[in-house]
């Protein structure tokens, strides 16, 4: 069986060497599926929902239920890698991946392919935290553990710059199923390369996982991610509403049920750690401008009129910021505090985003393109660094745990910037879109140009009103600007995190990113 053995808290972590370095490729692998997988996705669901004859509520399905299973099991299972081994949850969780993809590619109808969509977020659930935990276990320099983090940060960004190119190829040549057996291959070499390469870490004290907590997680988070969703895609309704208290309310459950147990899914109490919870409110803070993506990919395409592979060109300057600031933050915080970092990144950020604010619907696209690179270059210290305290401040046996709620913040966070910022942008948009301007539209047509920019684009084209046109797009640019100074908002607050909460925390050379003994692989043979 293996077990761990903690070092003395005065001992130096070891430097890691070429293997573990190796290890880590064998650990970004999933991270570089998962990104390819959802953008492929997007651009498959056309032809598949043709082929498939899916309804409109089930192409919905087909996206969201990935996302929901996620978000919904990932706590579940950092835990579980806790108890069981991380490297044998990844193993599983990777073999689960690949033949639930087999099973989503050779789909016969709609339903079929949900379920299989639901399993691969289950299965996607047990991926990140797993080697997230596996990281921190294998890179116990702490600033050789940052530049792992960034590294890994690194796939999930590049799996967003080649999904569109890499979909588009094989969608070209291929039928859609094709695009779902991208991660078969990723997943068999995984398999192969993970006994060989990766040590196994568990927590040999821990007792048996508390399926009252697990039913408790998944009735607060499935709802309420469920409400948040509905509210970002449709504003205030009574079932989003009914989501989100009763998400809220389990929650509370749940939390209280954590508390009084001696061997919780999430121990709360690492939350007493400053820099695990300064990590995890940062995390969530930085994620929900995540939004910000989302408004400049709609102003490309419906404000500029950008075809999909235009638009993802002319995101490619921000794709590389974002890879350029995961790989230098930890570089810089060898020598600078985090929080003086993430500060600075801040304002990085905050200034592209005030340039965006200054894009138009006609002339150069500089403002967009510098301003979304600035964005993107301006977050990199927060999500890597952040990434890091969280997993770097958690006891080793807690490893899988705060690697779960790192992922966990992510999502919700996104989740709630789309809703929030999304849901003001929404409001402004449909108070700049004059009365007078769509006094000759029918009803119908009425509601769809008031409910969303992209439907008043639809509406211009069908009856060739150039005049709702225009409208539109400068209501949905005055929306995005609302939206953007509520982004610049939230930054202030993650700088303030940053100056404020972690202003103790010491450069990567100076000492310790983490108070946690570090521990030792189980020597050769007692895995079982």
């Amino acid at each position: 069986m293996t077990t761990t053995q903690p070092t003395s808290r005065r001992d130096v972590p070891a430097r890691a060497g070429a293997r573990e370095w190796t290890a880590l490729g064998v650990l970004a692998l999933p991270a570089l599926l998962v990104s390819i997988d959802v953008f492929v996705l997007l651009l498959a669901l056309p032809s598949l929902s043709s082929d498939l004859g899916a309804t409109a509520t089930q192409q919905l399905w087909i996206l969201d239920v990935y996302g929901f299973m996620l978000a919904g099991f990932m706590l579940t299972a950092g835990t579980l890698g806790d108890r069981i081994g991380r490297r044998r949850l990844l193993l599983i969780g990777g073999a689960a991946f690949g033949v639930a993809s087999i099973v989503a590619a050779l789909s016969t109808g709609p339903l079929m392919l949900i379920v299989a969509r639901g399993a691969l977020g289950i299965a996607g659930a047990t991926l990140a935290p797993s080697t997230l935990a596996l990281i921190s276990n294998l890179f116990r320099d702490p600033a050789q553990r940052a530049q792992a983090i960034g590294v890994w940060l690194v796939c999930f960004m590049g799996g967003a710059a080649l999904g569109p190119v890499v979909g588009g190829i094989v969608l070209e040549h291929f039928w859609w199923g094709a695009a779902f057996l991208l991660g078969v291959p990723v997943m068999v070499l995984l398999l192969i390369l993970g006994p060989l390469l990766l040590p196994e870490y568990r927590d040999a004290t821990a007792g048996r996982i508390d399926l009252a907590s697990v039913a408790l997680s998944l009735a607060a988070i499935l709802p309420f991610v469920f409400g948040v969703k509905e509210l970002a895609r449709a504003g205030w309704a009574p079932l989003p509403a009914l989501g989100l208290t009763a998400g809220i309310a389990f929650g509370v459950a749940f939390a209280r049920r954590q508390l009084r147990l001696t061997d919780p899914v999430l121990d709360l109490r690492l939350f007493r750690n400053h820099r695990f919870s300064a990590g995890v409110g940062g995390m969530l803070l930085i994620a929900s401008t995540g939004v910000t993506m989302y408004l400049v990919t709609q102003y490309l395409q419906l404000v500029r009129g950008m075809g999909p592979l235009e638009a993802g060109i002319a995101t490619l300057p921000g794709v590389v910021a974002s890879i350029t600031g995961f790989l230098v933050s930890p570089l810089l915080a060898r020598r600078v505090r985090p929080g003086v970092l993430i500060a600075s990144g801040m304002a990085v950020a905050a200034s592209g985003v005030v340039v965006l604010t200054q894009a138009g619907v006609g002339g150069p696209l500089t403002f967009a393109v510098l301003g979304y690179a600035l964005f993107q270059l301006g977050c990199g210290p927060m999500v890597t660094l952040g990434t890091d305290l969280v997993v770097g401040s958690a006891p080793p046996e807690k490893a899988g745990s705060a690697a779960a709620a790192s992922e966990s913040s992510g999502e919700l966070g996104y989740g709630l910037g789309i809703a929030v910022v999304g849901s003001v942008a929404a409001a402004v948009y449909a108070s700049r879109l004059s009365a007078s301007t769509t006094a000759s539209l029918s009803a119908a047509d009425e509601a769809a140009a008031r409910g969303s920019l992209a439907g008043a684009v639809e509406v211009a084209r069908t009856l060739g009103d150039d005049a709702l046109l225009d409208a539109a797009r400068e209501a949905f640019l005055a929306g995005m600007r609302a939206g953007l100074v509520g982004v610049v908002g939230v930054m202030v607050g993650v700088a303030v995190i940053g100056l404020g909460a972690l202003r103790h925390v010491p450069s990567l050379r100076q000492g310790h990113s983490s108070g946690a003994s570090a521990p030792q692989p189980a020597p050769a043979g007692e895995d079982s």
